[in-house]
């Protein structure tokens, strides 16, 4: 049995251990100490990593699991066991995630004292932290459930950890995914939450600094919720903060008017494009005037939309009075077409064309579009 340095003081980021067994393992080497103050995986919480040294030897731990009461500390080489070690935890990684794993107690705390929702799905990913609810409520309920819980940050309480026997715990009120047995650890937030917990976390609320819930949307019947908090609620803030600027000035608005300004600009440029399109409705309508009457039509146009290559067509096969293809591209990339042909029937034609041409496409008997891998000269030699 490893004893865990972390629960008497989950603070502590160096300690003295020896090595009682070392053994290869699919992570490399499975190092186990007398003692430790790395966390193992667990609750949602990922495991600590770190280095451990000898006197002629630093190794770097890249995870930490627990296995039948022993802490597996996963590391690229081996140490002899009975070495004397001093093994030092990332206390920069360390807090970061009992910052976010206290965050989650709160909100997950609030979410149950409100709706009464039970929180059963919790994981602490690289750059966000994701807890699931097995009961629906709203973007504006968050909204609250974000104040609520920076207000319990701000009050800056005590967080009382209390181990209870399986008879004591049965007098206490406490959250928890399943039974338990055994001695019973519950982590208490003031005002927020009481949960039977194995993790690390904070001592005082006020040490998770923020708490930062981003996107909430429907799980499995339930809702997951998208949340940081400490360092990582404030970088995140500090970014989203970073680029409202350079839209700010990109737009010459106020920085507290930039979505308004950019709703400005997509009414403008939707107006703009109506304008385009019938413009360019206008100019098809007169292009297929000039074709009025001349039987087979082959165009080729610079710089057309697929939709704009397919109204074209449409235009002139009304008036030339035989079929009309029209393409845009270039010999490098390729080309759109739409072809049709009023009353015709073009079906064997534009599978033959496809086939030829390396093409996909097709549409109704009389009028299809698509794009070909091929050049001017073989679309032209093709359609002779």
């Amino acid at each position: 049995m490893t004893e865990k340095l972390f629960y008497a003081n989950a603070y502590q980021k160096t300690f003295e251990a020896t090595v009682t067994d070392c053994r290869e393992g699919k992570k490399g080497y499975e190092v186990i100490l007398d003692r430790s103050a790395f966390y193992p995986e667990g609750g949602g919480q990922p495991g600590d990593t770190g280095i451990l040294q000898c006197a002629d030897q630093t190794v770097e731990v890249t995870d930490t699991h627990e296995k039948d009461g022993e802490i597996l500390h996963f590391c690229g080489q081996p140490l002899e066991v009975g070495r004397k070690i001093t093994g030092t935890v990332d206390w920069e990684r360390r807090f970061d995630l009992m910052q976010n794993h206290s965050g989650e107690h709160i909100v997950s705390g609030l979410v149950h004292q409100k709706f009464g929702y039970d929180n059963v799905g919790f994981h602490m990913g690289k750059d966000t932290v994701t807890i699931d609810f097995n009961g629906e409520f709203t973007v504006e309920d968050m909204q609250e459930f974000e104040r609520a819980a920076n207000e319990r940050v701000w009050a800056n309480e005590k967080v009382d950890i209390t181990s209870y026997t399986e008879e004591e715990v049965k007098a206490v009120e406490y959250r928890s995914k399943k039974e338990l047995h055994g001695m019973v650890r519950i982590v208490t937030f003031p005002n927020a939450d009481v949960c039977a917990c194995c993790g690390t976390h904070v001592s005082y609320t006020g040490e998770i600094g923020l708490i930062k819930l981003i996107s909430l949307q429907k799980f499995k019947g339930g809702m997951r919720m998208e949340m940081l908090s400490g360092r990582r609620a404030m970088d995140y803030v500090a970014e989203i903060c970073r680029q409202n600027q350079q839209i700010s000035v990109a737009l010459s608005a106020k920085p507290m008017e930039t979505a308004e300004a950019v709703e400005h600009l997509k009414k403008t440029q939707m107006d703009q494009q109506f304008q385009m399109g019938a413009l360019e409705q206008k100019l098809f309508q007169n292009m297929a005037k000039q074709y009025e009457g001349s039987g087979s039509v082959l165009l080729f146009e610079e710089d057309l939309a697929a939709d704009s290559v397919r109204k074209l067509a449409a235009e002139i096969m009304e008036t030339c009075e035989g079929r009309c293809v029209v393409c845009s591209g270039d010999d490098e990339h390729g080309y759109k077409y739409a072809m049709g042909e009023k009353d015709g029937d073009l079906r064997v034609l534009v599978k033959e064309f496809n086939t030829v041409l390396n093409g996909r496409g097709g549409g109704k008997p009389f009028f299809a579009q698509g794009s070909v891998n091929a050049t001017r000269k073989e679309i032209e030699e093709f359609l002779k």
